[in-house]
């Protein structure tokens, strides 16, 4: 979503790296392109103005002109309010005092509400809670069936709504049933428009006032840029949201909506979602998406999602494996698996430091997801018996499985050519990795953050 964005400043800092001495007006002129770059983003005016005279402020000062490294002086002072401008500290769910701690989640149609109640169900029930869905869109048909659907996949229990239902009834009833089943979390999944209105807030209000939840989530679609602002700050003003959950943030949009939306509603982002997938959803960090937009990275975030998906048993087994030089086409299809469950390979790029700018070159090609799918049926193709001894695999094994994995024999050439020299490589790395391997050792390590899930 801020690729453009990360290109343009980059550009700008990069031209601030190259001058020994910075001087007020090479300070005007980046902050100018700064100041471009957000508009063009999207970003709300206001906010824009208040951005960029904060960075003034701080970069014409005595300790940066006479710094020995003033560009990166800039650079730290423009991190660090893009940091504030995002909302500063992460801020967690506070599901403290009563039992059932009630999440409503509130937003105009469309905006992914249903999707993100089912995100968060999975997500709180990682965390050890005994979450309970409630379909209170009685407006929309499909909505009910759809949280029953994303509620039998994630093994959540869903309240039986019924369409022509009142919906405070509704969301009474459920908290009846969460007290008599020792749910301790209760989603809300209220009614959207397309618009609003008067009708749709005074429902809204009367669900919040017969319910008293815990936290009011507005979730906005990210790609709907600046409207979303206006949208959040109105539900804000009728409904004291307590934060935003903004969808959609893997599309190709501007990204204004994100830059502005906790700013001018004066609430935290407090979830983003990356994807159409239930796991596709992450605690929002200010601090880390600041450094992913200037192109830094973000490295904590990757392991979080490696720490996901790589299974310990499985990492130990891999680092013996790899030891002993006994790596299969087994084992690469498996690693292929954990690598796709992380994410999309352009967002895994955007968290590595260095890769996250090489992305934004464009003569940099993008990474294909279909090859890692080509990938996967080519091997899915071959017989256990060839998985394990690849050198088996003669020239009419190699037209088989180019004909049962719909690729050509220089695709499965290509494959086992990679797999070979991904060999080659580890017997040179063997002995430099020691014990389990650093995921596995790192799973061991890392703390679980405090505070998220209070």
């Amino acid at each position: 979503m801020f690729d453009n964005l990360s290109d343009r400043l980059n550009k700008v800092f990069k031209d601030l790296r190259g001058h020994g001495k910075l001087s007020e007006k090479n300070i005007q002129e980046a902050l100018r392109e700064v100041r471009m770059a957000l508009l063009e983003a999207d970003v709300n005016f206001t906010v824009v103005k208040q951005f960029v005279s904060a960075i003034q402020e701080k970069a014409v000062g005595h300790e940066v002109l006479e710094s020995l490294s003033p560009g990166q002086q800039v650079i730290k002072i423009v991190h660090e309010e893009l940091i504030g401008l995002l909302g500063g500290a992460t801020a967690g769910l506070d599901l403290q005092g009563k039992t059932p701690a009630i999440i409503m989640m509130v937003g105009l149609q469309g905006s992914g509400k249903t999707t993100t109640s089912g995100k968060l169900a999975k997500m709180l029930k990682k965390q050890g809670r005994r979450p309970y869905l409630v379909p209170a869109d009685v407006y929309r048909p499909a909505a009910i069936e759809q949280l029953n659907v994303l509620g039998k996949s994630i093994d959540v229990p869903v309240h039986p709504s019924q369409s022509d239902q009142d919906p405070v009834t509704i969301c009474n009833n459920a908290v009846s049933v969460a007290q008599l089943s020792n749910y301790d979390t209760l989603l809300i999944d209220t009614a959207g428009r397309l618009h609003i209105d008067e009708t749709l807030m005074g429902e809204l209000g009367n669900i919040k006032a017969a319910v008293a939840p815990a936290e009011i989530l507005f979730v906005a679609d990210a790609m709907t840029g600046q409207d979303a602002v206006t949208v959040a700050d109105k539900f804000n003003k009728d409904l004291s949201i307590t934060g935003v959950v903004l969808s959609k943030m893997e599309g190709d949009a501007r990204g204004g909506a994100a830059l502005s939306i906790a700013r001018v509603a004066q609430r935290p982002i407090k979830f983003i979602g990356t994807g159409e997938d239930l796991d596709a959803i992450e605690i929002f960090h200010p601090d880390r998406m600041a450094s992913r937009i200037l192109g830094m990275g973000d490295v904590l975030t990757l392991i979080e999602k490696a720490e996901e998906v790589v299974d310990k048993k499985k990492a130990e087994k891999l680092a013996k494996k790899i030891s002993k030089s006994t790596f299969s086409l087994e084992d690469f299809l498996d690693q292929i698996q954990q690598i796709k469950k992380m994410g999309s390979l352009e967002q895994i790029m955007g968290m590595i430091p260095g890769l996250s700018r090489m992305k934004q070159m464009k003569d940099m090609p993008k990474p294909d997801e279909k090859e890692l799918g080509k990938i996967e049926a080519i091997i899915r193709s071959m017989t256990a018996q060839e998985r394990r001894k690849y050198q088996i695999i003669n020239s009419s094994r190699r037209q088989r499985i180019a004909k049962g994995s719909g690729t050509s024999v220089q695709d499965v050439n290509k494959v086992i050519k990679s797999y070979s020299e991904m060999l080659k490589m580890m017997k040179k790395m063997k002995g430099k990795m020691g014990g389990a391997g650093p995921l596995a050792k790192g799973k061991k390590r890392r703390k679980k953050p405090k505070g998220l899930f209070r």
